[in-house]
């Protein structure tokens, strides 16, 4: 039999072949391919044969990959609600909670104007230490945004803070003063508990939260309490005061409403931008001069800072005060060109960058002072910084006329009364017991919080004369395991948590 026969189903593919051979022979000297060549050529392995040539065009790079532009919110409760991030179960509790909102649906729209001058500042404070945002909404569950709210526990301001923890967080608390009130300052100190609470409570917020309203001490008790009986720890299953029982549930039912606005709760219309500022005057000041200087109305300024107890800012500060204006326009009045601005002539080489630095400013505010919306700054231009300087008297001096002189306490007198200080008594504990005020009784005996109390201490104390010698009934040492009521464990806490 031919080789032709025995390679027959490759005849088509041989011809082709052929052709191509005999093709080129026309242009080199002639050869002819045996058929033992044919054969070894269709024999070669597929791995062996010459790569294919394509003529397709280049691959084009690709396009730039596609980045969502983060959203932006025009009003500020459509931005809280989009930031709001707690798991929400429901259960009995939470639903009595949302039904008890949604028999109010205008509950958010007065309550928001009592809210609007400080909501945004709380934000902002919230999202710059990186925490929840449901927290913005606590001075809502605490007190409806009331500044001046008192409990019958002596809590005071929008986050109720009661005296030991607002002074364990440096509020300043005095005849003229009380930085419960002042809703911004109270802001910082609250935060700061709140993270305090999350730290001893191990990231649990639930906890955290429930710690800031019955205390921590109690919170403890009736998770040891769930642990030791083999019960969950969680928040739902946490036997605690009725009060504390409804209180995060309340919160958690806000944050779920205003998450699903179609459930009914109105959100209030707020622009999400500042519409106050704080200033820090740097000098004493009397509300009706600052007012006056300002062009604004000195009932409003008084009502923006209830932490103010009289008509002038105590001796020795705070000094920061709210005003009802945006940056742009106090920047704008000839009060703060004249005592909080300086002229600065361009020179060659600077930068707006390099001014502001070098004048412990920022670009933006230099340019907001200036009115400037490009970083173009030519040499010899005047710009004006930001710098305080003190030029007028912004205070009034009240003993001139008796009418306006400042009503001060009567003085009391009192006697010395020293106390031996006996196993598990604290600080807080004997403030408690002679009803006297904290920093009275370090003051005294020139102590601070981070002081530490052993068994036969003496403490001085100065009681009025009237007073009894004997402590009061019921006002034992029986709390001073708890946090609030024990300040060594504010300096040093536990692990557990």
């Amino acid at each position: 039999m031919s080789w032709w026969r025995v390679f027959s189903p490759l005849r088509c593919g041989v011809i082709v072949l052929c052709s191509m051979l005999l093709t080129a022979c026309l242009s080199t000297a002639p050869q002819h391919a045996t058929p033992t060549e044919i054969t070894e050529i269709l024999n070669q392995p597929a791995q062996a044969a010459a790569p294919v040539v394509t003529t397709q065009p280049e691959t084009p790079p690709p396009l730039p990959a596609i980045t969502e532009q983060p959203q932006t919110y025009q009003e500020l409760w459509q931005y809280i609600a989009a930031n709001l991030s707690f798991d929400i179960s429901p259960n009995a509790r939470l639903q009595k909670r949302v039904e008890w909102y949604l028999s109010q649906p205008n509950y958010l729209l007065s309550v928001n104007e009592r809210a609007a001058p400080y909501l945004y500042h709380i934000v902002k404070k919230v999202e710059q230490r990186k925490l929840p945002m449901e927290l913005a909404l606590l001075p809502f569950v605490e007190s409806d945004f009331r500044p001046t709210a008192r409990s019958s526990q002596g809590a005071v301001g929008v986050w109720q803070l009661v005296d030991a923890t607002a002074y364990h967080f440096g509020l300043q608390s005095n005849d003229w003063y009380d930085g419960r009130q002042d809703v911004l300052a109270a802001t910082d100190a609250a935060l700061d508990y709140l993270q305090y609470l999350r730290q001893r409570f191990n990231g649990n917020w639930l906890h955290a939260l429930a710690a800031y309203n019955s205390g921590e001490g109690r919170v403890k008790a009736a998770i040891r309490y769930n642990q030791k009986h083999n019960r969950s720890s969680h928040f739902w299953h946490l036997k605690l005061p009725r009060e504390t029982a409804d209180y995060v549930p309340k919160l958690l039912a806000l944050s779920y409403l205003l998450q699903h606005p179609q459930t009914g709760l109105q959100r209030p219309s707020l622009a999400n931008q500042a519409q106050t500022t704080v200033l820090d005057v740097g000098q004493p000041f009397n509300f009706g001069i600052l007012a006056g200087l300002l062009n604004i109305e000195k009932q409003r300024l008084h009502q923006l800072n209830p932490g103010y107890l009289r008509h002038q800012s105590p001796t020795n500060g705070p000094f920061k005060v709210l005003l009802p204006m945006d940056q742009q326009q106090l920047f704008a009045t000839d009060f703060y060109r004249r005592q909080f601005s300086t002229h600065y002539q361009v020179k060659l080489n600077d930068t707006l960058y390099g001014i502001a630095r070098r004048h412990n400013t920022s670009v933006a505010q230099l340019k907001q002072l200036n009115n400037k919306t490009r970083d173009l700054i030519r040499v010899g231009e005047m710009l004006l910084i930001h710098r305080a300087r003190a030029k007028d008297d912004l205070t009034v001096d009240y003993e001139i006329s008796p009418y306006l002189q400042q009503q001060r306490p009567a003085k009391v007198a009192t006697y010395e009364k020293h106390h031996v200080i006996q196993d598990g008594d604290s600080l807080w504990a004997v403030s408690r017991q002679y009803q006297v005020p904290m920093k009275d009784l370090l003051d005294w005996n020139q102590l601070t919080t981070q002081n530490l109390l052993s068994p036969g201490d003496t403490l001085i104390l100065h009681l009025p004369v009237e007073a009894a010698s004997t402590p009061p009934a019921g006002t034992g040492t029986d709390a001073s395991k708890d946090y609030l009521d024990e300040l060594k464990t504010l300096v040093k806490p536990k692990r557990d948590p």
